[in-house]
Formats: structure tokens, C-alpha cells, sequence
């Protein structure tokens, strides 16, 4: 039985493929085209897990849409019935789309289907409702028998957040809060009143939390949204524009917080990581009580979580040790693009009625689920590119990795299948040493080209990380935040504070300065030999040679890119920016060793993005 699931046409469009409910492949389909977000139907994922299931689509039983259009459709009128003739605007932009082609995206999505095969018959097409697509993707592939599950997102057909519980292979969403009263579009507001992307940026916005105080959580709770006890909530509406409007926020969010919204190439200030710090406390205590009310309702031990807020490590951190789940698994591409895994494996346990086969660490493959590439085929893809480079076997290229980490250089690393979702987990990644109180910056400045104060993730061995970290229990997927132990703490000193040029900060720092955050949190990679072995034997070698089991892991790729998918992405990757080292299968390149007329071009066809 093959399944072939698809989320596409809002962001993040991915597809994946299941065979007898195990996930064979996955993969979103901006890494094939370079568009970051992309979210056009995944014509190219699509390819890569029929080709990577070694079927066509003939083969596949089914392919599920991920939601289900016209829910979406009925939701859109009926906001704009209830509330004109505010949002005429907006109305006459949206309504022609959906007329033209949203409404009609079954016989659109089969269309498409048929350039993979003709003959594509269109009872094999499903539909999927949103929230049920995370929930599955959340709970089946945990590795619990029976779970609560919450999605919290933005907004799907109508749902905005849903509980259900899961026993075996069955699945109930047993109640959900709906548009426009959203945790996600909250969040997602403050993304847009501080200057940032929405649906891209709010990580950006958890990240600059920990540099300001809360000092605006209570008028948000006094204004902006009606927090119960039991999590339940709504919104004050008069002070969002989402509903009808074109921006997120109006003239009277404005004038609660005393400051207009941040345009993106102002500068951050100290209000805007007090307001960042405020939205986050908020979202905290919500999702705090959400869980506590869940727990008590469903009396489950075991908790699983989707949605794009389920990507907010910081709280599921305070999920974890709040004491009341004893596990907690969460979707590694908790967003939209999971919603592909969660359709393919919904149909395949609730419409076919396809028995469930409990995986003992979870059933995501560590999330290495995209493509891959021979050493023959490296080697030759590489040439073709103009790359000089060293084979060496795989012992001498993990030494030489090591001993170049530990010299302290930036190195970017490509290995094995790609992972599916958000995060880079040692498979397609720039690594550092996380000792060097300079690197964090350095990275930041040098090779992603990003803003100073984002916060890397330590990649730490599964076996040490309650030597480190405040935490003991898995976290593969960098989705929990712990605080570093206090044995590993350590004041800033004035110089450092002054290479990290936030002198005026408080800033506290430890033994691992690269991956400590101001508030002495790290967002956490436990690395075990099962599921990444080379990723493993690299943390273990650098360990030997340092005394440290923990590497910076960040996602290769730069500012305004997706995460690298094929060697000729690295290798662009490579000669565009400060990385030093580049490895790749058992290739490894040098930045001094390579053509300055390539290096030349690659550098400026960065600085046009």
C-alpha cells in the first residue's frame, strides 16, 4: 500500500510517500527549486519519492491533499460576510484567485498529477482536513502507544488549535478554538509589529526574547487576547487586521504598545526585545495551560505536538518540565511541509484502516528522509563545478573534519539523506567548535549573513548531554530548549562582550559561549549513533580531541536560501561565503585550495541575492 501525500498552494510545499504507513521519503520543495518557502505544488518532491519509492505514480494507491479547499473557501466568505463592508480591499484581491483556481483545486490537482501519469485516475485523490494532517503526523510516527495530541498553528480550514488523543492506529480530534482566535496569528502579529516576516520569521522573534524583559505580557492579556484558566482563549479583534485587511496588525496595536511597527531596516532596540519578550511569555503561559488542561482531561502520560507553534522550543522546554506528560515527541517538520506526512499516514490508518507498527525511537528516520548521493556521484558533480578537492576514506575524513573544528573553522558539512523540516541535523550543516567565544558571531556575520543575535544549537552527544545540559532525555530534533548546567557557566568578560558588540547587555556566557544564549539556554541536538552514525563518530572524535562532546550546528545554507539539497548547492554555498572547510561524502575542500576566479563569482552572486 503506497501513499503519496502533498501539502501545497499556502507555504512550505512538501511531499511525501508512504509504503505499508512506514515514511519512505519526504522533502519540501524549496530545496529543489532554490525559493525559499516555495509554495507551488511540489513537483519536485513529488519526483524524488516516487523515484526514491522506485515506483511511478501508477503505483501509488492514493495521494492525499493535505486540507480541504473549499472548508477553506467557506471560511474566507463567510469572515467577509460577517464583518463588511469592512475589507473590500482585500476581498476583491483574494475573490478572483479563489474563482480562477483555488476553488477549483481538484481538478487542478489532478491535472497536475497527470503529468506524472496520464492515466491518473481521480478517485486515487483524498483530501485530508488540516488539523488531522498535523496530528497524524504527529502522532503516528511517535513512539507512544497511546498519546494526547495538540496542533496549534495559525489557521487551517477553521481550526487554529485542536486536541485529540491517540490509541494504537485510531485518532480523535475531540475539540478545537477556531479563526479568528489564534495563538499562531498572535505570535505572528508581534513577528509583523517588530519588523520580521510572518511565516518566517517568528523563530526570529523567540530568539530576541531573551535579550528584553516581559514588560508588555500583562497589557497583552489585559488587551490583546482572553487567556483561561484551561488555555482556552480569544482575541480582541480590534486590534488585528488579518481578518479583512492587508497587513496583520492596525493603527491601534500601534497604539497600545506607544510605537509604530518596525519596518524591517530599522534598527532593533531595546523596546522591540521587550515586546519580544512579552509575546513569548504569553505564548508560554498558553501553551502552559493548554497542556496542563489536556493532561487533566485525558489523563494521558504521553504528549504529541504539531503546528507551526509546536516549533517554538522554548516552550515545549517548559512543556517538558512542567511535570505533566512524562514523554513528549514532537513532529520535526512541524509545519505546513509535515502536513504531507500527516495526510499519507491519516489515509493510511483511518481510510484504509492499515494496521500501526511502533517504532523504538520514533518513525522519522531521525528525519533523514531527502535525497542522497553516491560517492561516485559526488565526485563527479563536484568536478563538474570546477572544486578541488581530496578524497580521503572515511576514518581520515572524519579526523581531518575534527582537527579543523577544533583549530576553530567554519565548516560546512554534507552527508547522507537531507532532512525534512525546518532544522539541519548533521546532515546538511555548518558546524563549529561551540568553545570559541568568537564564533557565534562570526557565523552569524561571515557565513549566514544574518542578524548578530540569533542563537546556535549545540549538537551534543546522546550519552553527555546531562553532563552539559539541564535536560536528560532526547531531543533529535532541536525542538527543546534547557539551560546549561550551572557547573558550565561562566561571567562574559568585557572583551568578549565586546567582540559580541552588545556591551551595553548583560550577558551571561559558559564553557560552550557559541551555543549559550544570554539566558543561558541552548536549544538542544542530541546526536546517537542509531540514527546519524558519521554524525555521531565526528561528535565522538572532536570530543577526544577537545574534552567537548558538542559541535554549533546550524543549517547550511545563507540568509534568504533554503538548506543545500545537492552537492553543486553546497559547493555554491561554499565558495559564496567565510566557510573554510567544506565536506562532503568523503570529498574534502579548503577555501585556499579553490579557483579565486569561481570564488569571485560565487561571492558576488551572493551579495545580489
Amino acid at each position: 500500500m503506497r501513499i503519496l501525500g502533498i501539502s501545497a498552494f499556502y507555504h512550505d510545499s512538501a511531499a511525501a510517500l508512504v509504503e505499508d504507513g512506514r515514511i519512505v521519503a519526504a522533502a519540501q520543495e524549496e530545496r529543489f527549486t532554490r525559493q525559499k518557502h516555495d509554495a507551488s505544488f511540489p513537483r519536485h518532491a513529488v519526483r524524488y519519492c516516487l523515484e526514491a519509492a522506485g515506483a511511478g505514480l501508477s503505483k501509488i494507491d492514493h495521494v492525499v491533499f493535505y486540507d480541504k479547499p473549499f472548508l477553506k473557501f467557506e471560511r474566507l466568505l463567510e469572515t467577509y460576510i460577517a464583518l463588511a463592508p469592512r475589507g473590500f480591499r482585500s476581498f476583491q484581491m483574494a475573490i478572483p484567485l479563489w474563482l480562477k483556481e483555488k476553488l477549483f483545486q481538484k481538478s487542478l490537482l489532478q491535472n497536475l498529477l497527470r503529468e506524472f501519469d496520464e492515466d491518473f485516475a481521480s478517485e486515487k485523490l483524498l483530501f485530508s482536513e488540516h488539523h488531522l494532517s498535523h496530528a497524524a503526523s504527529a502522532f503516528y510516527p511517535s513512539p507512544f502507544d497511546r498519546a494526547a495530541v495538540l496542533t496549534m498553528d495559525g489557521v487551517g480550514e477553521w481550526a487554529t488549535t485542536s486536541a485529540a488523543t491517540g490509541d494504537g492506529s485510531r485518532l480523535e480530534i475531540f475539540q478545537e478554538i477556531h479563526f479568528p482566535h489564534s495563538l499562531g496569528l498572535l505570535y505572528s502579529a508581534v513577528t509583523y509589529y517588530t519588523g520580521f516576516k510572518v511565516n518566517s520569521g517568528e523563530y526570529k522573534v523567540m530568539g530576541l526574547a531573551p535579550y528584553g524583559q516581559p514588560k508588555y505580557a500583562q497589557r497583552i492579556l489585559d488587551h490583546l487576547v482572553d487567556l483561561k484558566p484551561d488555555g482556552s482563549f480569544r482575541l480582541n479583534m480590534s486590534y488585528f487586521d488579518y481578518c479583512t485587511g492587508l497587513a496583520m496588525t492596525n493603527e491601534r496595536f500601534a497604539q497600545l504598545f506607544g510605537q509604530p511597527a518596525r519596518s524591517p531596516d530599522q534598527l532593533l532596540t531595546p523596546f522591540h526585545m521587550d515586546v519580544a519578550a512579552s509575546i513569548q511569555a504569553v505564548l508560554e503561559e498558553a501553551v502552559l495551560r493548554l497542556t496542563r488542561s489536556l493532561a487533566s482531561r485525558t489523563g494521558a502520560r504521553n504528549l504529541c505536538l504539531a503546528g507551526g507553534v509546536a516549533l517554538n522550543c522554548v516552550a515545549n522546554g517548559k512543556v517538558l518540565r512542567g511535570g505533566q506528560f512524562d514523554r513528549l515527541w514532537i513532529q520535526p517538520a512541524a509545519g505546513d511541509a509535515g502536513g504531507a506526512v500527516g495526510a499519507a499516514l491519516a489515509a493510511f490508518h483511518q481510510f484504509k484502516g492499515g494496521p500501526r507498527s511502533i517504532a523504538v525511537t520514533d518513525g522519522m528516520s531521525g528525519a533523514f528522509l531527502g535525497p542522497e548521493f553516491s560517492d561516485s556521484e559526488i565526485e563527479r558533480r563536484l568536478t563538474a563545478c570546477g572544486a578541488r578537492y581530496a578524497v580521503l576514506s572515511e576514518d581520515d575524513m572524519i579526523e581531518a573534519t575534527a582537527k579543523a573544528l577544533s583549530d576553530q573553522l567554519a565548516v560546512g558539512w554534507f552527508q547522507g539523506r537531507m532532512e525534512f523540516g525546518p532544522r539541519s541535523l548533521g546532515a546538511r550543516s555548518i558546524l563549529g567548535d561551540p568553545r570559541s567565544p568568537t564564533m557565534q558571531k562570526n557565523l552569524n556575520l561571515k557565513v549566514k549573513y544574518r542578524e548578530s543575535f540569533r542563537p546556535f544549537a549545540p549538537a551534543v552527544l546522546r550519552e553527555d548531554v546531562v553532563d552539559w545540559f539541564e535536560l536528560d532525555s532526547d531531543s533529535p530534533y532541536m525542538l527543546i530548549v534547557a539551560d546549561v548546567r550551572k557547573d558550565k557557566r561562566r561571567a562574559m568578560s568585557a572583551e568578549e562582550q565586546a567582540l559580541f558588540g552588545i556591551d551595553k547587555l548583560n550577558i551571561a556566557r559558559s564553557d560552550i559561549p557559541a551555543v549559550t544564549h544570554v539566558d543561558y539556554s541552548a536549544r538542544i541536538q542530541t546526536v546517537s549513533a542509531e540514527t546519524n552514525p558519521r554524525f555521531h563518530r565526528l561528535l565522538t572524535r572532536f570530543k577526544a580531541r577537545t574534552g567537548c562532546p558538542i559541535l554549533v550546528n546550524t543549517s547550511f545554507n545563507v540568509r534568504g536560501e533554503p538548506i543545500v539539497c545537492t552537492p553543486e548547492d553546497a559547493f555554491r554555498c561554499f565558495m559564496g561565503n567565510e566557510l573554510d572547510v567544506l565536506v562532503v561524502g568523503n570529498c574534502v575542500l579548503c577555501k585556499g585550495e579553490q579557483n579565486p576566479d569561481l570564488r569571485r563569482d560565487y561571492s558576488s552572486a551572493f551579495e545580489l541575492d
